[in-house]
């Protein structure tokens, strides 16, 4: 049996039980806001000795061959426990009872969350990419602004965040990669509120998203550059508006992209390429749990069907 581990509201897993549907696999879906509605045990007997309980499907650690961790939600608790400290404490609680299972999974996961929060280290991305041989912007990660204005006296910068690229509240913010320019004193308080990436800018031709799925390789190319505001970062003027088109990229640079998911301890990637002017092929980082359905849609690559498979491969050994 295969496990989904996502919420609700995730469409892109609708995706994935489409086509395990369409194949007859044994999978279940569990959207873990709904646990506290159910019933959990842990046993200790082996790794397998775990249940969860949900309405009348009761799931065995025994009978899970695969999982995918795409978008679980935070366990939404009953209306009855009303006190802040008492909710705290369950949803706490409900966290550490899905560590517990995530970490029983640890040979079965198509990427496990463990895997996921190391790969997200932009900085460690970097690195590795240099090692492997990819071409990567010149970058400085900093709250300082001595080093920021050092920095921005070179060739033109972008700035971007380091790990989180929303701002919630009542009216939640996306921070979107922006061009920086000059800096001076008066901007030291508000910059050193928390470290960010500095990066050279570099004239593209288009962005390519490339999806690794095992030693399968899916390479987009997003006409970010047939409007100005999506020139610096695509995200900002909607994917809809922009052209997606299948890429065909040099062997060496997909042998570079599987590496890269490899040496990271993933069977997954979404990886953000640039095509420079000069036809230069640059990395910008990795998100291991990534957004590709609308990349499917788009261009009818078949990532599902690849994901599908890799499930379907781990379940086998």
């Amino acid at each position: 049996m295969i496990l989904l581990f996502t919420n609700q509201r995730d469409l892109t897993t609708d995706f994935v039980v489409l086509e395990l549907q369409r194949r007859s696999a044994a999978f279940r879906r569990i959207n873990t806001e709904n646990l506290p509605l159910g019933f959990a045990t842990v046993g200790f007997r082996g790794r397998e000795d775990w249940t969860l309980q949900l309405g009348d499907d009761c799931i065995r650690g025994e009978d899970v061959q695969a999982a995918y961790f795409r978008r679980p939600g935070p366990p939404e608790l009953s209306a009855n426990i009303r006190e802040a400290g008492e909710r705290a404490y369950c949803h706490g609680e409900w966290g550490a009872l899905l560590k517990t299972i995530y970490s029983r999974l640890d040979t079965r996961w198509l990427n496990s969350p463990a895997a996921i929060m190391l790969a997200e280290d932009k900085p460690r991305q970097l690195l590795l990419a240099l090692e492997l041989g990819f071409r990567v912007p010149e970058t400085v990660v900093t709250n300082a602004i001595d080093a920021a204005c050092s920095f921005l006296e070179g060739p033109a910068a972008i700035a971007k965040p380091l790990r989180e690229a929303l701002i919630p509240g009542v009216e939640e913010k996306v921070i979107f990669t922006s061009r920086v320019g000059h800096l001076s004193g008066r901007d030291a308080q508000a910059f050193a509120a928390a470290p960010m990436i500095l990066q050279r800018e570099i004239p593209k031709r288009v962005d390519l998203r490339v999806t690794v799925v095992g030693d399968r390789v899916f390479a987009t190319a997003i006409g970010s550059q047939q409007h100005e505001e999506t020139q610096v970062d695509w995200r900002r003027g909607g994917v809809a508006e922009l052209s997606h088109d299948v890429f065909d990229l040099p062997a060496d640079v997909s042998e570079r992209c599987r590496r890269l998911v490899k040496e990271l301890g993933l069977r997954f990637g979404a990886i953000d390429l640039v095509w420079d002017q000069d036809g230069e092929f640059w990395f910008l980082e990795i998100n291991p749990n990534g957004q590709w359905a609308w990349i499917e849609n788009r261009t009818g690559q078949p990532i599902v069907g690849a994901i599908v498979d890799e499930l379907e491969r781990i379940s086998a050994q």
